[in-house]
């Protein structure tokens, strides 16, 4: 029986995330204010107060989260003991921080970077996502490859469980792709409310300025395995961490297939760490048998 720890990514936010956690936690009340310290502003102020608009913001979306997660985490005490970890997308570097691989304080200013750095490329190429039911991967997958020799760049971004598959692209191939799903049988075709194309090359901007980042952070020895995004298998290298992590924006997030692997390595546990139980679904629809739980 392993204990698999998992971390959400963007999208879970909610108003009022984080305050039972500062009010219950002298641990947390630290590490909230020294979050606030890092970032050079209060975002303990807009996580436990703010409206949904305002948490929306990429500069306080991405690290709201974050923090959510890692203090959650570091509050469960003896209760967090994983055998493998992974996060979804952002994530990533939640599991990162549970797994010893990063400081609290590294990975912070790296999500905070992230953040920004997806705004910039987001304004440079107008961009956008959208989520297709029910379809075979293999044949939205060909869509998307037609579409981009057509000129419009979409590909596969998140693989998120058995028939629901995100696509990312500009916005009119993103429309395209759409039309030509649900003409080839996909029962909904949806585009997000998202800011952006993630894990598509239009990314690549912020890919670049954020390895820089990347580069310059030291990654320790992790305590356990980490399931990365881009390889769906467990790492433990800190060097082969920081080269998955230097490519994620850009590469697909192949949950679905991250989930099968840990199945795979003998996970019967899951537990959701972090905001909302969009995971604990996921899990179920990749494997009905697994346990899943929120922390």
């Amino acid at each position: 029986m392993k204990k698999a720890f998992v971390f959400p990514g963007q999208g879970s936010q909610f108003s009022g995330m984080g305050k039972e956690l500062y009010d219950n936690s002298d641990l947390a009340k630290k590490m909230f204010h020294q979050a606030n310290d890092i970032l050079g502003f209060n975002i303990t102020d807009t996580m436990f107060t703010g409206s949904d608009e305002e948490l929306k913001q990429t500069k306080v979306t991405q690290p709201a989260i974050f923090l959510h997660s890692v203090i959650l985490a570091a509050t469960m005490g003896e209760s967090f003991v994983p055998d493998m970890v992974a996060g979804h997308s952002l994530g990533e570097f939640s599991a990162l921080v549970a797994n010893k691989t990063l400081s609290f304080e590294s990975a912070l200013t790296l999500v905070s970077k992230r953040a920004m750095a997806m705004q910039k490329a987001c304004e440079i190429n107008p961009s956008t996502m959208a989520a297709v039911l029910n379809l075979a991967d293999d044949v939205i997958e060909t869509i998307c490859k037609e579409i981009t020799a057509s000129g419009h760049v979409v590909v596969a971004a998140n693989y998120n469980c058995p028939g629901q598959l995100v696509i990312s692209g500009s916005i009119e191939g993103i429309n395209i792709a759409c039309e030509k799903m649900k003409a080839a049988g996909a029962k909904r075709a949806l585009v997000l409310p998202v800011g952006g194309a993630f894990h598509s090359p239009l990314m690549e901007p912020a890919r670049v300025e954020l390895e820089a980042a990347i580069n310059a952070t030291t990654f320790h020895q992790p305590i356990c395995p980490v399931y990365q995004n881009v390889t769906a298998s467990a790492v433990s290298n800190p060097e082969e961490i920081k080269k998955n992590l230097n490519i994620q924006l850009t590469a697909p997030v192949k949950w679905t297939q991250t989930v099968t692997q840990m199945i795979a390595d003998g996970a019967t546990h899951f537990t959701e760490v972090g905001p909302g139980k969009v995971l604990q679904g996921l899990v179920k629809k990749v494997n009905p048998a697994m346990e899943t739980i929120s922390a």
